[in-house]
């Protein structure tokens, strides 16, 4: 993997005032509708979001011993995660993955989505206008929308809207491309008139830290490469060189020559040389006969963000399985991948057994739960290590150990006195 930056420290003001009143803003709740990126389904996880979401079903009666199960069911109590932009993943993947987090996140309900598919649509505004018909004497429901900066929350609850009023409807939230739009909690927006449905989109939930160390910085810059956080964050070489190296790592189809470089007829580790001659390619020449490689690096990634993934994805790799284009050899493994997230090795054994040839979704969803064990056990390790939390809030607890044992001081001089 190439050398990475340490990852920003970047949570924004109205950010922290949106955790500081979620809350609040849960007590007035009945689902919230959790907006994931499909190609970074673990990375994209908030664990502030997740420690307030676990207070709040614990409060509204579910039994934190047997997940799925509520000891009194008085009001609607949901957390719905979409993973949107799923026309960015091969749907091979897709079915393994509902599975795999259905056995390690019980208590989350997970669906796929993407705005410009009609059908996803009807089914999510299904699913909440059916939570809402089991608590018939309720007066109306709210929805809470959350997720990070540019997951596309804003595009889905106009298309949820449409979905739900009959009629012309306008556009009732502005959509950027930019992450950070909709930097304040959005007045209310009616998606349902019977049962009556409301839902408010809220700033880009981030995480406050993404961890040290190569971890954290691997985490920033994946969210860099799919616009979750601003690109001036970092430089579009860094970004160029990191979605190199995972091409190459999953071993991707080769991208179209009129965009980039055919990886299958030259493939290479080397930044420079493949930005060199997909610069020429391109003719992207300065001054001097010299290539580009700045404007070939911004190519790329854009690119990528835009054609590459969609025409991977459809044609069934998406970056997200390797397909060794020569024989394996004995003891040899295979790297598959799905998203950005999730990748692991295939035996030559495995991939010749009876269960991977007749049931490959079983074997894909048992790997997949092995990758989210470790991610599991490696934000565990990050806890205890003091990593996911900032030198800022580090030395924010450290002051606040010192005022209190102070006062702690303060009490027992009282005492005595």
């Amino acid at each position: 993997m190439p050398a990475l930056p340490s990852p920003p420290s970047w949570f924004p003001g109205h950010m922290r005032k949106f955790t500081r009143i979620l809350p609040m803003l849960l007590k007035k709740t009945n689902v919230v509708l959790e907006i994931r990126d499909t190609r970074l389904p673990l990375t994209s996880i908030n664990w502030e979001l997740e420690g307030a979401l676990r207070q709040w079903r614990l409060e509204r009666g579910w039994d934190p011993n047997r997940p799925g199960c509520r000891i009194h069911n008085s009001v609607a109590c949901e957390h719905i995660v979409v993973l949107n932009k799923r026309d960015l993943v091969a749907e091979w993947g897709m079915e393994p993955f509902q599975k795999a987090m259905a056995s390690k996140f019980p208590d989350q309900r997970l669906l796929f989505a993407s705005w410009h598919r009609s059908r996803d649509i009807r089914n999510l505004s299904e699913l909440l206008v059916n939570i809402s018909k089991q608590y018939p004497h309720a007066m109306e429901h709210n929805v809470l929308v959350v997720g990070m900066p540019n997951v596309g929350k804003s595009t889905l609850l106009n298309a949820l809207r449409n979905s739900g009023i009959k009629g012309p409807t306008p556009k009732a939230l502005r959509t950027s491309a930019q992450p950070g739009l909709t930097q304040a909690l959005s007045t209310r927006l009616k998606i349902s008139l019977e049962p009556l449905v409301y839902a408010f989109d809220s700033p880009g939930v981030m995480l406050p830290f993404l961890g040290q160390g190569t971890e954290g910085a691997e985490r920033g810059v994946k969210l860099a490469l799919i616009a979750g956080i601003k690109e001036g964050l970092y430089d579009m070489e860094t970004l160029a060189a990191y979605l190199l190296y995972r091409l190459n790592v999953l071993n991707p189809i080769a991208p179209d020559d009129t965009a980039a470089p055919s990886q299958a007829v030259y493939p290479t580790n080397d930044l420079a040389e493949f930005l060199t001659l997909l610069a020429r390619r391109m003719g992207m020449i300065k001054r001097g006969a010299e290539p580009d490689l700045e404007r070939a690096a911004v190519h790329f990634v854009r690119w990528w963000r835009e054609e590459g993934g969609l025409v991977s994805a459809a044609d069934g790799d998406g970056g997200v399985v390797c397909k060794n284009r020569r024989t394996m050899l004995p003891g040899e493994e295979m790297v598959q991948g799905w998203g950005f997230d999730f990748e692991w090795g295939l035996s030559h054994e495995e991939m010749a057994s009876e269960e991977y040839v007749r049931t490959p979704g079983v074997v894909v969803q048992r790997k997949m739960e092995g990758c989210i064990e470790r991610f599991l056990e490696m934000r565990e390790r990050e806890e205890r290590e003091g990593g996911v939390v900032s030198r800022t809030q580090m030395k924010k607890r450290e002051v606040e150990r010192v005022k209190a044992r102070r006062e702690e001081k303060r009490r027992e001089r009282g005492g005595r006195g």
